[in-house]
């Protein structure tokens, strides 16, 4: 009798078991943990989630900047999908895409590759790699407008002096020369992200599998084409999508150089937008293509995830 009383469990621990349940654990608790995410969905709901139904009810009317409006449903939006110069943008800046994306990889990718060790003079290089990102593209704009002029500018003297050019070229006033401009400079200016991010994660892998490689007989190229590459795959597509996505959204380096000109020629669809709702004073609209290359570059985005996806 005294034996089963000792082996009964005590009465308040079938309470104290209810209360955990009910209020979480001791040390983490559900009021705490309330309010550690509070700041952070405030943040998002006042930021994001407001902005985003504001400006869902601009494009569903016929706002002008200045003076009153009145709501004309989806009428922006029918507009926007017939407009010639909407999809003249919007495939200008799929091929400034197109150009720029595959070098910013494979040149961040070679600058990775150089400074992923650990010797001497390692360190200054990724710095003045890593310099022309931190500088911004706004900073590199403005130089470019300077040394892209005929005669003066250093991008024509130095193409002068290799007997390439006459050295009064007009970069700017070109299209195709002004993409092709543009393209160089933005390669060079975001590549130092690209090596920093591929850079991490090549220190990340082991150096005994490269020594095993390395004993098996495997060469260089073998050994970064079937162990860093296939290591490196998520990191490779983070930066892919990071690329893409900037050069959707390109407007500073063009808004400096050539304000989408010579005519439209350089206009992507940021530009476009702009003047929209800033030249031309139809914010409604102009909402109303912000929307659309919101959804497009979310279904760029994900079509990107799918293809990039690592498949068992």
């Amino acid at each position: 009798m005294s034996a089963q009383t000792a082996e009964r469990p005590p009465a308040t621990s079938a309470p104290h078991s209810l209360r955990r349940r009910r209020y979480g654990t001791l040390t983490h608790p559900h009021r705490t943990g309330l309010a550690l995410v509070t700041p952070a969905v405030a943040l998002v709901v006042v930021f994001v989630f407001v902005p985003l139904v504001v400006a869902v009810y601009i494009s569903l009317t016929n706002f002008p900047l200045i003076g009153p409006y009145r709501f004309i449903g989806l009428d922006n939006y029918a507009s926007v999908l017939t407009d010639p110069t909407f999809w003249s943008a919007l495939g200008y800046t799929l091929l400034y895409t197109a150009i720029v994306t595959l070098p910013i990889l494979l040149l961040g990718y070679g600058l990775a590759v150089l400074v992923r060790s650990n010797r001497r003079g390692a360190t200054l290089l990724r710095t003045i790699f890593f310099v022309p990102f931190v500088i911004g593209l706004t900073t590199l704009s403005f130089l470019m407008l300077l040394e892209a002029q005929p005669n003066s500018g250093l991008v024509n003297v130095a193409l002068k002096g290799l007997g390439i050019t006459d050295g009064t070229t007009a970069w700017l006033v070109d299209g195709p020369l002004a993409t092709g401009l543009l393209c160089v400079m933005v390669v060079w200016g975001v590549s130092g992200l690209t090596m920093v991010l591929l850079m991490s994660g090549m220190q990340g892998i082991p150096r005994e599998v490269y020594e095993s490689a390395e004993i098996d007989g495997a060469s260089w190229w073998q050994r970064e084409l079937q162990i860093t590459v296939p290591m490196l795959r998520r990191t490779i597509a983070m930066t892919v999508i990071l690329s893409v996505i900037g050069s959707f959204l390109a407007f500073t380096q063009f808004y400096i150089l050539t304000q989408g000109g010579p005519g439209s020629e350089t206009t992507t669809i940021v530009m476009a937008i702009y003047r929209r709702a800033f030249v031309q004073l139809q914010l409604g609209a102009a909402t109303a293509m912000s929307l659309v290359l919101v959804v497009i570059t979310g279904l760029v985005t994900a079509a990107q995830f799918w293809l990039l996806r690592e498949r068992s």
